[in-house]
């Protein structure tokens, strides 16, 4: 592990987002909450939230932090859910891949919820959308970017 302990702890905050590609009877389902298992959004935060606080377990060289807070908002489109988790902590190292794991778990809990339903469901364009504090600065990726898929960002 790269040694942080020299650092000053500072505000950081990592925003990451994933998308669940899905038929449009399937958004249907889980907007009307008429999927079998249960509420796919319900549950898919309390995952994302739980995974979130978990990062440092599954990644072997991700340090532990101090999660101050996690949001989890989805957004049901015609043939996808997307999902955005925003993690802040006051640390001495940042939480993107705390971010980016609770994205992940998040649209892994959909994908099971739902496939009974709908086994064409892909996963899908998981990134780190937004960063501050720390060292290297702010990062913002540009929307021009995520849409041509090249990665490059902003700063």
């Amino acid at each position: 592990m790269v040694d942080v302990t020299p650092k000053d702890p500072t505000f950081r905050r990592a925003v990451a987002r994933a998308k669940v590609f899905m038929e449009p009877e399937t958004t249907s389902l889980v907007a009307r909450g008429a999927v079998t298992k249960g509420d796919v959004l319900a549950v898919a935060r309390v995952a994302a939230i739980q995974s979130a606080k978990r990062t440092a377990d599954l990644l072997p060289l991700c340090h532990s932090v101090a999660i101050g807070a996690i949001i989890v908002n989805f957004d049901i489109r015609d043939d996808h859910i997307e999902i955005e988790a925003s993690v802040d902590t006051v640390d001495r190292t940042g939480v993107e891949m705390e971010a980016l794991t609770a994205c992940s778990v998040a649209a892994l809990t959909i994908y099971d919820m739902c496939k009974s339903a709908d086994k064409s469901m892909v996963i899908g364009e998981i990134a780190l959308w937004e960063k501050t504090g720390g060292r290297s600065g702010a990062y913002r990726r540009s929307t021009d970017a995520a849409s041509s898929g090249d990665g490059s960002a902003s700063m």
